[in-house]
């Protein structure tokens, strides 16, 4: 058997200029993870209760080509805290269609929020979606009266520069943005490099790669770094963070395709929106043709941290094509509903039989893939709480492992180096590497 761990790139972590770490892991926090619906209900509702008491407000801007992981991680991390988040669209119509192809439904209009008291306003980048939150005169007048009223506001990628520095709200502040608009932010701010940036009520950082760490920060200013440290742990944050990352590879195969790679993610009502959308923005920006397949009778899903997601078809359209890859994200909602879909069952079997890439992250390994028999013979991992429905756990510490045609991976905190791994698989290293720098993931 042949046994390797593939070092994708190697690096000094990324300095900050945090005076202490945001992210620690405590495993311990995985026991309490639920396995049931049942226990999810009981648990999630006795949570939500109690942090409904000190619920903080929080309102995330979408617009047309905003960068869909920043968006989604933002929210998804802060609903984790407990924070009741609302995401905007500065569009007509609820949903927008952001970068890469990921279509996302807002909750509210911004004009609709415009009289509520936010305790944070938060706002993604990607382009032109950031330039459209700058034109924005709602959402100006609501971030200018966050700013005179000191209250906490954010910004991550080019929003920094394009909409708080021309908003003029940024003088005398040091901050951080995606590393092309930082000559255009040293006009209005104190340009640093920092992955993630804090001075007084501004936090600001710079990209896709580092919006985890961002939304942790966040977490940390609204509810102190108490709640930060319960919410990082089970997100399974990169222990070197901007630094050095790695797959383990067994049994490596070639992995190959004719003309794409083309690549299905299926989606579901409970799918684990970090995962999902991290998995599709990636691959979509390392040009693999990905189809997003709703596993229901409608292509909007509402995943687990209530994210509304748009698929680009339904799975019975999908099954009529044939796949390089399949790979199901996370959440246990989702994963139940993988568990439940006959027609997915069948691909996934007939993806295996061929001889052809196929792969899960988070609850679906241990839900979807071993029940199938689709990990037999085959190392694996998953989430730490889900490890002990694995039939073999030699590998589980590992946060990505390749097995042949078999990719497994942890949690939300490992979407990337998963996704980044699959992108090795199909096009290279150097593909990856490209991605991971352009993405802020490692240093560039």
């Amino acid at each position: 058997m042949a046994m390797a761990t593939r070092h994708l790139t190697s690096f000094s972590p990324f300095t900050t200029l945090s005076k202490r770490p945001l992210f620690p892991s405590p495993l311990d926090l995985f026991s309490t993870f639920p396995l049931s619906s049942s226990l999810r209900f009981s648990s999630t509702s006795a949570s939500m209760s109690a942090m409904a008491i000190d619920a903080k407000k929080v309102l995330v801007p979408i617009a047309n080509e905003t960068e869909p992981m920043e968006a989604v991680i933002t929210i998804d991390v802060l609903r984790r805290a407990g924070a009741d988040v609302t995401a905007a669209s500065v569009e007509k119509e609820l949903q927008v269609d952001a970068c890469h192809g990921m279509k996302i439904v807002a909750d509210a209009l911004i004009n609709d929020c415009s009289e509520t008291v936010f305790d944070l306003i938060s706002l993604p980048g990607g382009m032109p979606g950031a330039a459209a939150l700058k034109d924005s005169a709602t959402l100006r007048s609501m971030v200018e009266k966050q700013a005179a009223d000191g209250r906490l506001h954010a910004a991550i990628c080019a929003a920094p520069a394009v909409a708080l520095g021309s908003w003029g709200l940024l003088k005398g502040v040091k901050a951080t943005c995606y590393p092309s608009f930082m000559e255009q932010l040293s006009s209005s701010a104190t340009a640093v490099e920092s992955r993630v940036q804090q001075d007084g009520k501004v936090v600001t950082s710079r990209g896709p790669g580092t919006a985890m760490e961002f939304s942790v920060a966040l977490v940390e200013q609204l509810y102190g770094k108490q709640k930060a440290d319960e919410v990082a742990g089970p997100l399974i944050m990169p222990p070197n963070i901007g630094g050095e990352f790695l797959f383990r590879e067994l049994n490596s195969t070639h992995w190959t395709f004719d003309d794409g790679p083309k690549i299905l993610v299926p989606i579901a009502d409970g799918s684990e929106e970090m995962e999902a959308v991290i998995i599709i923005d990636v691959l979509r920006r390392a040009k693999a043709k990905v189809v997003v397949a709703s596993v229901g009778e409608k292509l909007e899903i509402l995943a687990s941290r209530k994210v509304k997601l748009v698929a680009d078809v339904l799975l019975d359209e999908a099954a009529k094509s044939s796949y390089d890859l399949i790979v199901l994200p996370g959440g246990l909602g989702g994963a139940q509903a993988f568990a439940a879909s006959e027609k997915l069952i069948e691909m996934l079997k007939k993806q295996r039989e061929s001889n052809k890439p196929y792969g899960a992250i988070c609850a679906s390994p241990a839900l979807v893939l071993e029940p199938l028999g689709l990990l037999e013979g085959k190392k694996a991992t998953a989430f730490p709480a889900m490890c002990n429905k694995l039939s073999d756990q030699s590998e589980i510490e590992n946060r990505v492992v390749v097995d042949g045609n078999l990719i497994t991976s942890r949690g939300p905190g490992t979407s990337m180096e998963f996704a980044l791994a699959i992108v090795e698989k199909f096009l290279g290293r150097d593909k990856a590497l490209e991605l991971a720098k352009t993405m802020l993931f490692v240093h560039p």
